[in-house]
Formats: structure tokens, C-alpha cells, sequence
């Protein structure tokens, strides 16, 4: 007869590929179609705890990349995690849509030329549009990637009542006194023709022209030095300040020489300057930089006074210690200027050039030749200026600030801008914006905990905040100011009035409308004397108040305020993490944040950057076509993403082996657990309960593990438990059982019940990584006990069943009564003979192999079971001895098997050839009467 039709072979309709790339597409179109953020929300509405996670927006300018992917599918792995323990989530996504690239990419369309001809409402209309264009592109690509979240009603920046909430929070800020508009130097692009903020600007290697001047002494710094000639030598890498020059600063704390040649310099720089041959290597006198404080020399290129002035700024390492100083072009310069009450020229334009300052201040003794001119083109001239005064010149390369958007060096430049101060007491305790956000940062839970220390030293060494820019798309800073004054007009009632009008028309209304048309009735009188302020708000600005706009208002289902986390790339302590805390405390006094988390940056298997030159890029797109999203999201889960991730082609096909092994087991598991209604959990074997044990220890551990978001290391652990454990021992030792045992035996069902509990398990752990195979396998579950094992009553909709799951902890069995870390050592000695004996052709399988143990082995009266031999006795009868091991100083023997191979269950421990041993007699004899 053929005895496998006897058998109870599982059998599942869950397959064994997944076919991700051709299959997910359509799950996540269902789930698109599904409202499934409003079922979440319905799913857990008597949660007792709540976790949002508020998007940090991407920019709708182009497709994703893998930084993208990398960052949303974090974000929807822990905000799965927290839902399905149980807890009510938000997840509203975003998009930042305001900034330079877009209005570039418009000019880029339509050309610079037309573009200045157009009006502004129409740019911004058309800024508009391309941002909405790719609002929708990037929407449906991270719905690709399996992510779940109110994208019905995602948040932009540029919607109407958005644009208004963010005009809201910068008049609370301006009525709290933080908001001042002054002149002073700030990072500029002439390549952009705007200002930076610190976070706009990055570090690259330039070559520039590094000189050593000397300035000549005036009469009354010659008197106090007693010299009838001496000279100031001053070191810059910016010649083209050089006109702008008003002061000399030198370091109070150290001494000076003048030198045999009647050159001024640090006493301690003499010799190395000597060297140089910029000045003589002999000293005529010493002296402390306080006798020629407010003492003058002369600018040779245009022989205006040059103040001597006192700076603990001046470093003492590199140059000479007499430190050019122009305060319309260099931060220290302007505060050691307010100090001591310097000139401050500024004589260039918003594209780098010089304009008419130059003739108006007299900053050239013949300024004419230069008006007009790119300033780094002007060196050579102004070199051959100076003559006799310029004391060397060399070319030096060195890091330099340059523009994150063009890549072009940026200069400092004094221009009429808007600070937020950062040292101004707002509150009721007389504290400034520093202060409380430096609070508050020790609030904030960070992950990893050295990000507190980076954004803390970024707050605390921070100058005020320039949010100022000369650009046409974004939020205008709207405000009136008085023609007479010059004061700007912060009633209320206009602040408000203006508001409401955003909120309606967008903020296009500040072009389109008069001053009167944006004035209420009653101030309407005052329009002659008021002018709109043009500047629009740096788009950091716009980030750092969608905390206001979205967890603040009632418009968005996003949960409150603060949000439990914020979650972007380590670059983001500089940038949306900072801009949303400075605009949060001083609007509030308090972090928009509990917890922030970061992640590192997309590398190439070889750690190296991608760029389309290298032709290292991966594209999500391509990921998705070649593995499906489920290996993506699973790259991520592995991933020690608090660093910067590798990916590649390799990397990907290890992480679809992964997966590959997952599956299979999840498979293996539903097949063998389909029959079972109800859990049978009183006749577990001793080898039921250790691997109970063991799951039981794993799966707290990988739970805690992720619910500190340490997924790579979880996963870790998780893995080793179902390979080594789980698949390469339990589900092996249990074939015999499952498929030989008769249908309802105790034995059987036990076994089936643990697979059950595991496998309930299992989903739950996996369900906010693997979110779609999940989904998948319960759409191929029929069992009422494994159902229940997750949580779930019963599934309503098989599109949308992993909604369904809850993640429930393993229950406490009974603990095995042996010791199972022995066995394991035992099996691992066994093992390592029947390898050799199957490398000698001697066997082909431990069935067909005996075990003579020592007498105190015979209480596991499981030990055949285990060790998967035919049988286990003490004696050894003469037996054919195959081999023989020592374990804790006892003899074993490894035999050939007594009895002869039954046909059923291919254990030899039939009395006759060919003939079914008892148990699978008696399962066959069963079976004849049921039937």
C-alpha cells in the first residue's frame, strides 16, 4: 500500500514564493482604497495610551531616493510598533513647499528673463503647481513602499491655512519682543542673491588669496609707541574686504613686538613671521596691545583711519595676531564695531558685485574701475594697489563656507535682515530663547542619547536666527511699517486681520492686495504712512512651525502637542530639529518633541556617497520592480540605521534570503496548524516546554528590544531563534509527531498548540517590518486557535486582516523539568558522529541509528525524539557499534538501529520487514474504523 497517503502531510494555500514585486502593488492599492487610517483610529479608540509621530516634511521638488525610503519606512515601522501593541497612533505626512528649488526649477522652465517680467502672483502660481505636481508623484511612491498614514489629508506648507498658522506664529514671536530687524553681516549667496542661515551652509575646500599687509600707524599710535615709523601687519584671505576696512583688532591678552623692520606682530609669531620674510627677525621693543587701543592706522587703498581696537576673538595661532576688520563683512568684526563705534561699509550687491558705495564712501582713491565688478575677480588689482604695503601673497587652500544649494562660496555681508534673538528675556522669569531651549533639550529623550549632547552644543554657541530671505515663493514676513518711524505697526487687530485673509486667499494676497485693501476699517486712515515689508521667511522657518499648524489646530487627525517623536537623518540637529525647537519655546516655552530619533545616510556596499557620476545610485523604484518593498523594508529593520546604511544589489539579495527563510517558516507553521480549532495546552512534552521557554525568553527580549526601536539587534535574535532553534531543531523533531501521530492525538494537538502560540507571536512581532506578508498570511489562515494566538476574534476584511493583530506576550508555561542546555551539548557531540558517519556513507539518516546511553540518561524518556534516533536504550545487546563519544565523562554508543525501517514513519522499529511498527499499526487500524 502507499503508506503517504496515510499520513497527516501539512498543507497550507500559503505559498512558498512570495512574488512580492507583482503582488504588492495590488494589496497597497486596496489598502489605499480602504481608508485604512480611519480603521486604525476606529481599531484602538479606547486605547488607554496614544504615540504620534509628526513627519518632518520632504521637500516636493523630484522623486524619492533611497534616503527617503530609508526614512519613511523607519517612521512606519515604529508607528506600527506602537499600534499594534495596542496603542491609538497618528501619522499625518507632510510636505515642505515653499524655497528656493522649487522657484529655481520654475526659472529653470521658464526662463530667467521671463521670469523677471512676470508678476509675483504668477510665479508663485507656478511654484505652486510644481510643488502640488510632485506632492501627488511622492505620495504614491511612499504608499509604494508599504507605509501607512493620513495621506487623504496630509499636510503643506503651502496650503492656504497653513500659510496663515505660520504668519500666526511668527506675530506671537514679534509681539514677545524676539523678532528685531537690524543690519549685520549674515551668510550670503550671491549665486541665490539671499541670505543663509547657519544650517544652509556647508564646508568645502577652496583655494583663495592669502596676503599680509601692512597698515601704516598714525601719528597718535606712533607717540605712545615713541617711534617716528612703524606698522600694523594684518593677514586676510578676503582682499576684496580690504576697502571695507575699519579697525585692527588685537588680542588683550597677549603681547606685541615691533620688530627691527617697524613691523607690528604677536610677540610669540616674530620668528615664524621672520621666516616667512614679512618681517625682520629682531624685536626693538615689547609692549601689551592696551597702549594703542583707539590709537589709528591708515588703509592704503584709500587712506581712510583704520581704528585700533581690542578683541578676545583674535587668535594667536595662525597669522599675526593683528586681525583686519570690517564690520560690514565678518560677524566679530560687526560686534567688536558696535563696541567701539567703527564705520560699517558695506559696498556690495545682492549678486556679489560692487556698486556705488564705492564712490559714495570713497573706498578706493579711485573707486570708479571697480563699481560693477564680481569682488573675487578684483584681487589682482587691489593686490597691485597696495604696492610696497602688500608683504606676501600665496595661494592657500583651505575650508571655506559655501551655499548648500548652488555650491558656490558664500560671503558675509551686512544687509537689512530679521533676527530672532536668541539672548532677549521673553518670559515671565526673565529667560532668553537660549535658555529655554536648552532646557528643554534635557527634556527630550533622544535615540541615540549623544544626539542631546549635538543639538545642545549647536543651541548654546548659535548666533540669533537670520530668517530673512529675498525670494518670491514663500511665507512674506507681512508686516507694515510706519514711512516716518520706522516702526512696525504690531496691533493686534491688523496681525489678525491679515491672518484671516491668509487663511482665505493664501498668502499670494500680500502682492495682490493694496496696503488699504489689508488694513481693517479702522486703521484703513493709516495706509498712506504704512509700506509692506517684502522679505519672505526662511523656509526653516515654515518646518519649524508645522508643530503649530498641524498638531495645534483641529484641521489634521495627528494627535497633540508636543509629539511623542520626531524622527529624521543626524543632519536634522541642525536643521528641522532646531528650527521646530526655537519656534516652539518661543512661542510656548516648551520642546514640540518628547523623543527624537535619528538615522545616518544611504551608502554604496563600499561606504562611499552615491552620485550619478559614480553610477552608484539605488533607486527605490528599481528596489521595489526587482525585490518588492518587503526586502526594502526589511533592509531597514536590519539595518544598525543609527549609522549610515549600505545598499546595494548584494546587500539586497542577502536580505531576500532572510526573508526567504522567514516566510518558510511562516509557511511551515500555517501548514501544520490549519486543522486546529481550540489550543491544547495540558499534555505538552518535556521538548514542548523548552521551546516554549526558549520563545518565551526571545520574544520578550526582541519585544523590549523593539519597543526601544534597537530593530537590527531584535531581528538579530529573532533570527537565530527560529533557525537554530525553532526550524533547525523543534520543527524537525516534530515532523514525525505531525505527520505520523494519528489526527487528534494529544501529542499532536500539543505540538500544533505551540505552533500556534509561536506563530501568533511571530505575527505580531513582524507585522510593523513585514507589514504586507503578514497580511498575506492570515488571508491564508483558517485556524481558530492560531486567529486567536493574534489577538484576533475574527477577521472582517481580509484586505485590511493585519489591522486586525495584537501583540500579546507568550504566557508562562511550566518549565521543562531537565536541563536542556546539557541536551543541547549532547546533541551537539551526537551530531558532529553522524556527520562523519554520513561523510563514510555509512548512514544516510540518525533513524537509522540506536543510542546506548549511560543508566542516568533514561529519565528523558524523549531523548530518541530529540536526538531523532529509532530508539535509546541502556544496554547495549550486542549491537553493531557505529561509533562512540564522551559527554561529562559518560560513553556513548551510536549503533545501528535493532528493529527493521517502517514503511510509514521510516523509524526502525518495526518487529518484521516491511511491516508498520505498533504506533502507525494502530493510527492505520484507527483510521479503518472511522472510516
Amino acid at each position: 500500500m502507499d503508506y503517504k497517503d496515510t499520513l497527516v502531510l501539512p498543507a497550507t494555500s500559503f505559498p512558498m514564493r512570495g512574488n512580492l514585486p507583482q503582488n504588492e502593488p495590488k494589496t497597497y492599492l486596496s489598502w489605499a482604497k480602504s481608508n485604512l487610517y480611519a480603521k486604525m483610529l476606529q481599531n484602538r479608540q479606547n486605547a488607554n495610551t496614544t504615540f504620534n509621530l509628526h513627519d518632518g516634511p520632504p521637500y516636493a521638488n523630484g522623486h524619492i531616493h533611497i534616503g527617503h525610503a530609508l526614512n519613511k519606512i523607519l517612521k512606519d515601522i515604529i508607528v506600527k510598533q506602537h499600534y499594534f501593541q495596542g496603542e491609538k497612533v497618528f501619522y499625518t505626512p507632510g510636505w515642505d513647499c515653499h524655497g528656493l528649488p522649487i522657484e529655481q526649477q520654475v526659472e529653470k522652465k521658464i526662463g530667467k528673463e521671463k521670469k523677471d517680467t512676470l508678476p509675483k502672483t504668477k510665479i508663485r502660481e507656478l511654484c505652486r503647481n510644481h510643488a502640488q505636481e510632485f506632492v501627488g508623484i511622492q505620495k504614491e511612491e511612499f504608499l509604494q513602499l508599504g507605509v501607512w498614514g493620513d495621506f487623504e489629508n496630509p499636510y503643506k506648507t503651502m496650503d492656504f491655512a497653513f500659510e496663515a498658522e505660520i504668519y500666526k506664529a511668527l506675530c506671537i514671536i514679534a509681539k514677545k519682543g524676539l523678532l528685531k530687524e537690524r543690519s549685520k553681516p549674515v551668510y550670503w549667496s550671491w549665486a541665490c542673491q539671499t541670505a543663509l542661515a547657519e544650517a544652509e551652509v556647508e564646508y568645502a575646500e577652496k583655494e583663495s588669496d592669502s596676503i599680509f599687509v601692512a597698515f601704516a600707524l598714525k601719528e597718535d599710535a606712533l607717540q605712545v609707541l615713541g617711534v617716528k615709523e612703524a606698522f600694523c601687519v594684518i593677514w586676510t584671505t578676503t582682499p576684496w574686504t580690504l576697502p571695507a576696512n575699519s579697525g585692527i583688532a588685537l588680542n588683550p591678552e597677549e603681547s606685541y613686538a615691533l620688530t627691527q623692520d617697524h613691523k607690528i606682530v604677536l610677540a610669540s609669531q616674530v620668528e615664524k613671521l621672520a621666516q616667512m620674510g614679512i618681517v625682520e627677525n629682531g624685536i626693538l621693543k615689547i609692549f601689551k596691545a592696551q597702549i594703542l587701543e583707539n590709537k589709528h592706522a591708515i588703509n592704503p587703498l584709500n587712506g581712510k583711519d583704520s581704528k585700533i581696537v581690542l578683541g578676545e576673538h583674535v587668535a594667536v595661532g595662525e597669522g599675526s595676531g593683528c586681525v583686519h576688520t570690517a564690520p560690514g563683512h565678518g560677524e566679530d568684526d560687526y560686534f567688536i564695531g558696535l563696541k567701539y563705534h567703527l564705520p560699517v561699509y558695506m559696498p556690495v550687491d545682492d549678486k556679489g558685485c560692487f556698486d556705488e558705495t564705492l564712490i559714495r564712501e570713497q573706498l578706493f582713491f579711485n573707486p570708479d574701475e571697480f563699481v560693477g565688478k564680481f569682488i573675487f575677480d578684483t584681487h589682482a588689482r587691489i593686490l597691485e594697489l597696495l604696492g610696497k604695503n602688500l608683504l606676501r601673497h600665496t595661494k592657500i587652500k583651505h575650508s571655506y563656507p559655501h551655499c548648500w544649494r548652488s555650491h558656490q562660496p558664500v560671503i558675509f555681508r551686512a544687509t537689512a535682515q530679521w533676527f530672532i534673538l536668541m539672548d532677549e528675556p521673553y518670559t515671565k522669569e526673565s529667560k532668553t530663547l537660549r535658555q529655554v531651549a536648552l532646557e528643554q533639550i534635557q527634556k527630550t529623550r533622544f535615540y541615540p542619547e549623544h544626539g542631546m549632547r549635538r543639538i545642545y552644543s549647536m543651541i548654546e554657541d548659535r548666533p540669533d536666527w537670520c530668517i530673512s530671505r529675498q525670494r518670491d515663493w514663500g511665507v512674506p514676513i507681512a508686516f507694515f511699517k510706519d514711512k516716518r518711524s520706522g516702526e512696525i505697526l504690531l496691533d493686534t487687530e491688523v496681525l489678525d486681520y491679515v491672518a484671516e485673509i491668509f487663511a482665505k486667499e493664501g498668502c499670494d494676497a500680500w502682492w495682490s492686495r493694496s496696503v488699504e485693501e489689508l488694513l481693517p476699517q479702522e486703521f484703513k486712515n493709516q495706509s498712506v504712512h504704512l509700506e509692506k515689508v517684502h522679505h519672505i521667511l526662511d523656509v526653516w522657518f515654515d518646518s519649524g512651525s508645522t508643530w503649530k499648524a498641524v498638531l495645534e489646530s483641529n484641521q489634521y487627525a495627528s494627535g497633540g502637542y508636543p509629539a511623542s517623536m520626531y524622527l529624521e537623518g543626524s543632519d536634522q540637529h541642525r536643521g528641522w530639529f532646531h528650527s521646530s525647537l526655537l519656534v516652539s519655546c518661543a512661542v510656548n516655552e516648551y520642546a514640540p518633541y518628547q523623543s527624537i530619533l535619528t538615522h545616518g545616510f544611504t551608502m554604496d556596499e563600499n561606504g562611499e556617497k552615491m552620485s550619478k557620476s559614480k553610477g552608484n545610485v539605488i533607486l527605490p523604484e528599481k528596489v521595489l520592480k526587482e525585490f518588492g518593498s518587503e526586502i526594502l523594508r526589511l533592509w531597514v529593520a536590519q539595518s544598525d540605521y543609527q549609522n549610515d546604511q549600505r545598499i546595494s544589489e548584494n546587500i539586497l539579495k542577502q536580505v531576500g534570503d532572510n526573508y526567504r527563510k522567514i516566510r518558510n517558516t511562516i509557511r511551515f507553521l500555517l501548514a501544520n496548524v490549519e486543522s486546529l480549532e481550540s489550543l491544547e495546552v495540558g499534555h505538552f512534552s518535556q521538548i514542548d516546554l523548552w521551546i516554549l521557554k526558549s520563545a518565551k525568553v526571545c520574544f520578550d527580549n526582541v519585544h523590549t528590544l523593539f519597543l526601544e526601536y534597537e530593530f537590527s539587534k531584535g531581528l538579530q535574535e529573532l533570527n537565530y531563534f527560529l533557525n537554530v532553534e525553532l526550524s533547525g531543531i523543534y520543527l524537525d523533531i516534530c515532523k514525525d509527531n505531525l505527520y505520523c501521530n494519528a489526527l487528534d492525538s494529544k501529542e499532536r494537538k500539543a505540538a500544533q498548540s505551540v505552533m500556534a502560540l509561536l506563530c501568533g507571536r511571530l505575527f505580531g512581532l513582524l507585522a510593523p517590518i513585514l507589514t504586507y506578508t503578514i497580511n498575506e498570511a492570515l488571508n491564508h489562515t483558517q485556524s481558530k486557535a492560531l486567529l486567536e494566538c493574534c489577538g484576533i476574534a475574527g477577521i472582517q476584511d481580509k484586505a485590511t486582516a493585519v489591522l486586525e493583530v495584537l501583540y500579546q506576550p507568550l504566557p508562562c508555561f511550566e518549565n521543562p523539568s531537565l536541563d536542556f542546555e546539557k541536551l543541547l551539548t549532547l546533541r551537539s557531540h551526537f551530531l558532529e558522529q553522524i556527520d562523519n558517519l554520513k561523510k563514510e556513507s555509512k548512514i544516510k539518516s540518525t533513524l537509522e541509528t540506536d543510542l546506548i546511553i549511560p543508566p542516568k540518561m533514561a529519565e528523558f524518556k524523549e531523548l530518541n525524539l530529540w536526538l531523532m534516533v529509532s530508539a535509546v536504550r541502556s544496554e547495549n545487546e550486542n549491537s553493531n557499534v557505529l561509533a562512540t563519544f564522551t559527554f561529562e565523562g559518560e560513553t556513548y554508543l551510536v549503533c545501528k538501529a535493532k528493529g527493521y525501517k517502517c514503511p510509514r514513519c521510516w523509524q526502525f522499529i518495526s518487529a518484521n520487514a516491511n511491516e508498520p511498527c505498533v504506533r502507525c499499526a494502530g493510527v492505520l487500524a484507527d483510521s479503518k474504523v472511522e472510516s
